[in-house]
């Protein structure tokens, strides 16, 4: 069963302007099911598949030329095309020609900007948002089940189990993606590395402390945190570098892009787990901003966003910055509303800024609610909170 993804909307603005059409995002996050339904016309080629790939790799200007209106995933196996693509489209002068995709972002941009420039639409694809799950009646009725079941098409496809999906996702990912990457040596150190930034969800990144927990240099760290940014399996979310007059914080913060994943590699085996554990503050936080981030993506929208944190610990979770405004919001997995909630904003909206504030929001979870009602968190305008 194939569910209805909101990139239709955005992809209906998009798709007529460029000779080349470029769809990424992490694997399993639902590419091909996507491409397949919006372009059924276009012939479709994975260069995952061994003899697909030996044809192209032979002569990849030949395949070009032979063809028009194809789809070419996984094209990072083969980057010669790149080079030859540029050529070709701009011959041809044909809107929507090509349509390309990738799982893995490792020097692939680099290339794309050097080859393709002015020649390329992109559209990054994300796991289920919040608001998919509800319009696809998918949303499960308690939070933290849904934080433990993650985002993953393929979990609702199948109806699978997130532990064991998790566990081959990982195993998946090491294996045969990471393993290709010379950086990186030692798949057992990779993976406690990945368990150890989980457990950091949330906290700002330090270097040194995970290179000493890990076993590993610094510079190891810096070089492996890049390649799960360029899988599309964590966002950075950096600082607010205003000059506010204060000392700012200088070092972003880790959120994985799937609370399921983050779960499998926190060890979580079940949503009693979840409930109690530790950082269960965190993987809400990390579940808002992503879908915050999702929510850009779905709309095509440009804004920006930060967190806010000062050398006196004054801090706001997440700023959205639009082109004249900004909103600050603060994120709390408490079911009970305190007036301490708004303090970030207050001081916040204390300082000077040079754009327009927006009244802030603040997220927070309540006892009784209803997972289907997109009110499934209860949020609160700042401008109440007097």
């Amino acid at each position: 069963m194939a569910f209805h993804r909101g990139y239709s909307v955005q992809l209906e603005k998009i798709k007529h302007q460029f000779p080349i059409l470029a769809i990424t995002g992490a694997r399993q996050v639902g590419k091909t099911t996507f491409l397949k339904e919006q372009f059924p016309d276009y012939t479709y080629y994975s260069l995952e598949t061994p003899a697909t790939l030996q044809k192209v790799q032979n002569d990849p200007l030949k395949f070009l030329q032979s063809e028009s209106h194809i789809i070419i995933d996984e094209i990072q196996k083969c980057p010669e095309l790149f080079s030859y693509l540029q050529e070709i489209v701009d011959t041809r002068g044909i809107m929507d020609d090509f349509i390309i995709s990738w799982s893995e972002n490792l020097l692939l941009s680099e290339k794309i900007s050097q080859s393709l420039a002015w020649r390329v639409c992109y559209l990054k694809m994300n796991w289920f948002s919040l608001s998919e799950l509800i319009s696809l009646n998918l949303i499960s009725d308690n939070l933290t089940e849904q934080m433990f079941k993650g985002f993953m098409p393929a979990i609702y496809h199948r109806n699978a189990n997130p532990v064991v999906y998790y566990d081959s996702y990982i195993a998946t990912y090491l294996e045969r993606d990471v393993k290709q990457i010379s950086e990186v040596h030692n798949l057992m150190l990779f993976h406690k590395f990945c368990c150890l930034l989980a457990g950091r969800i949330g906290q700002l990144v330090n270097y040194t402390s995970l290179a000493n927990d890990v076993g590993v240099d610094a510079k190891t760290i810096v070089n492996w945190i890049s390649i799960l940014e360029a899988s599309f399996l964590i966002f950075q979310l950096h600082p607010y570098y205003e000059n506010l007059g204060k000392r700012l914080i200088k070092a972003s913060k880790i959120y994985f892009t799937d609370t399921g994943l983050a779960c499998r590699l926190l060890d979580i085996k079940s949503i009693k787990e979840l409930e109690n554990f530790y950082i269960y503050g965190n993987l809400f936080e990390n579940m808002i901003i992503m879908d915050t981030v999702k929510q850009l993506n779905l709309n095509g929208s440009r804004e920006n966003i930060y967190f806010y944190r000062d050398s006196n610990q004054k801090e706001v979770d997440l700023i959205i910055e639009k082109s004249l405004t900004q909103i600050p919001i603060e994120i709390k997995s408490s079911s009970t509303y305190s007036q301490e909630f708004s303090k970030g904003i207050k001081y916040w909206n204390s300082l000077p800024h040079q754009k327009k504030q927006e009244n802030g929001l603040i997220i927070y979870t309540w006892d009784d609610f209803e997972m289907k009602d997109y009110k499934l968190l209860n949020r609160k305008n700042y401008q109440n909170f007097e």
